[in-house]
């Protein structure tokens, strides 16, 4: 009973206590806050290639797989098998729409040609669009119909009637003197007005679109809109984005990943937000798509093949290098450019005999495993249908060309995950590597615990004695001390999940204020700093050398931050997670559960082991000697 009263006295009469926990709750939260960053960074390593790779792929580069198309037909007839996507992976040029002599105009892109539908299901595509809504009168709502009115401001004039094209000459103008006219004089003025004296109205009039409205009328206003889907129908950027086209599907398009371009910047809020107000907001443009087709024997095609497609919507998988390299096409308009579209064969010395049918081809196919089938599972039973496929074709003895064997060394059958091996193998092996070095903390935590408690031990010398002298064995004392190691373990280890947990939870708000720090902060520490100056003046003329000594401590540490905090903005921030580097935009915040359990565990687990020097020394202690002791 007195080694639960002794430790109770010994937490609550001394500050030293307070260290302790305060120490070992420091070093909790260090260990749970790197080890949770760095397995929510695996984590997403791990998610994302799965969701962009499906489970299996199937890949065969350059050349690629010809009748992919009965290849994908087996593999629906799979059991195990939920959806199977043809896809063309390749390397090439994107002109964008910058201004010309731009150095950014040009860039290297990865192409990924896709069927629109087959991907959505392996990949669930439609979670990554961007831009999913163009609501009406929005910046870029504005932008479409300036477009809009400038791309067809012919058509869009003869449609007007005389008296539209008065009142819009008239709102639009805002000229005294027209206003005032006659009818007659307006309609003559009107009447010699140049077309190019109309686009610029027309231009002016985009810009104001409310009172466009009401000149033209509600009816001649929905006609001209209709013109662009997007500027009717909210979720038309969405669906262009799924479909990767234009105009109900009518035009090819492209859709990018968000940081290809590099005018869409991230604001405060850590949302992207084009450059100047939405101007370069990318569905408005056209690019210039560039390859470097390879022939059937392996040779470079002279002639690059180059096609202009309208931006149908951008794409944000979290993936920083993806999302910055990456652009889809439809397949076919990869197969045109990458030369694997269907082709005639000719004869090698005469052209004009045509010897048969050269298929299009894929250089991979996704497959995605149905729910509870896992990717190793799936895998196998890709394999045996890669291989009925094969075999049902060499029964056509009249095929021309063939696709690669399941034996062949340049085919590959992989999980997303060995696909991914090159990259995720390293950073579980940095996660295992700095989690074995944090480990190191336990021991600092063991040895500020052992420091601690021995002094406490010096401190209660003559209490021992007495304890001691009235029957107390040694194990009593020990157990007062391993009471003592072990409250102030678990109370240390609790508060340091609770730090951790804030830490990783806030982590990008934290990073967002070193990105962008808030001045307020500095004032607020300015003040604070006033303040303790003030106290340490007061409490100075006491005579105490302590309060003196405290006071200016903190008051210099306030006012180091205050005046950190300005040198941050005055730079600009700083920012310590740059997503070119570490792939992804934002910073892992889920707390690893089980790695913080293992974490108090160890904590609690180093305090007893730090107590226990102290304790036997506390057991050894004589009597006699403790008694006279001073």
């Amino acid at each position: 009973m007195y080694q639960a009263l002794l430790t109770n006295r010994y937490l609550t009469s001394r500050v030293i206590p307070l260290l302790a926990v305060a120490a070992v709750a420091l070093c909790v939260a260090l260990v749970i806050v790197v080890v949770s960053v760095m397995t929510g960074f695996l984590d997403m390593v791990r998610d994302s290639g799965r969701k962009l790779m499906g489970d299996v792929v199937i890949s065969h580069p350059i050349y690629g797989i010809p009748h992919y198309e009965a290849l994908l037909e087996e593999l629906t007839k799979t059991s195990g098998v939920a959806a199977a996507t043809p896809v063309i992976d390749s390397w090439g040029l994107l002109k964008m729409p910058y201004p010309q002599g731009d150095s950014k105009t040009t860039r290297t892109v990865q192409i990924w040609g896709v069927e629109p539908e087959t991907f959505e299901q392996v990949t669930d595509f439609s979670t990554s669009i961007v831009w999913r809504q163009v609501e009406a009168y929005s910046p870029a709502w504005q932008y479409l119909l300036e477009d809009l009115f400038t791309q067809q401001s012919t058509a869009i004039i003869e449609a007007l009637d005389l008296d539209q094209r008065i009142a819009l000459l008239c709102v639009i103008k805002e000229d005294p003197e027209l206003r005032d006219a006659t009818p007659e004089d307006r309609l003559a003025i009107a009447n010699q007005l140049s077309l190019e004296s109309w686009q610029a109205i027309l231009r002016t009039a985009a810009r104001v679109p409310t009172l466009t409205e009401e000149c033209l009328g509600t009816e001649t206003w929905q006609s001209i809109l209709a013109r662009d889907p997007r500027l009717i129908t909210p979720d038309a950027i969405l669906e262009d984005g799924v479909t990767i086209s234009r105009d109900n599907g009518t035009i090819p398009g492209i859709v990018m990943g968000l940081h290809v371009s590099e005018l869409n910047v991230r604001s405060s809020d850590r949302t992207t937000v084009p450059h100047n107000n939405w101007y370069w907001w990318m569905p408005r443009f056209d690019v210039t798509l560039t390859t470097m087709p390879i022939d059937q024997k392996g040779g470079i095609v002279t002639e690059p093949s180059s096609r202009i497609l309208p931006v149908a919507n951008e794409f944000q998988s979290g993936v920083y290098l993806i999302d910055e390299t990456r652009v889809l096409v439809p397949l076919d308009v990869a197969q045109d450019l990458m030369n694997l579209d269907e082709a005639t064969i000719v004869d090698e010395f005469d052209p004009d005999i045509e010897l048969g049918v050269d298929p299009a081809r894929t250089t991979m196919v996704l497959v995605r495993a149905e729910q509870g089938l896992t990717p190793e599972e799936l895998q196998v039973k890709v394999r045996e249908a890669y291989t009925k496929f094969y075999e049902g074709l060499i029964k056509e003895q009249d095929l021309l060309v063939w696709p690669p064997s399941p034996n062949s060394l340049t085919l590959n059958i992989m999980t997303w995950e060995e696909q991914q091996a090159g990259f995720i193998g390293p950073v579980e092996n940095e996660r295992r590597l700095i989690q074995t070095l944090f480990s190191i903390v336990y021991v600092v935590c063991a040895a500020l615990v052992l420091a601690i408690f021995w002094a406490i031990v010096y401190e209660k010398t003559r209490d021992i004695g007495i304890l001691r002298s009235v029957g107390a064995s040694r194990t009593g004392i020990v157990w007062i001390f391993l009471r003592y190691g072990l409250v102030v373990g678990s109370v240390g280890a609790v508060v340091g999940l609770g730090l951790g947990w804030l830490v990783v939870t806030n982590i990008n708000g934290i990073h967002s204020a070193l990105e962008e720090p808030p001045l307020i902060l500095s004032w607020i520490f300015f003040v604070l700093a006033a303040i303790s100056l003030i106290l340490t003046v007061v409490l100075s003329w006491r005579g105490s050398l302590l309060p003196l000594v405290l006071g200016l401590m903190i008051t210099v540490l306030l006012t180091i931050l205050a005046i950190g905090i300005l040198l941050l903005d005055g730079m600009g921030g700083v920012a310590i997670w740059d997503p070119s580097i570490y792939y992804f935009t934002d910073i892992p915040s889920s707390l690893d559960w089980w790695s913080a359990f293992g974490t108090m565990v160890g904590a609690v687990v180093f305090s007893l082991v730090g107590a226990i020097i102290p304790a036997a020394k506390a057991a050894d202690t004589d009597p006699v000697k403790a008694l006279r002791y001073e």
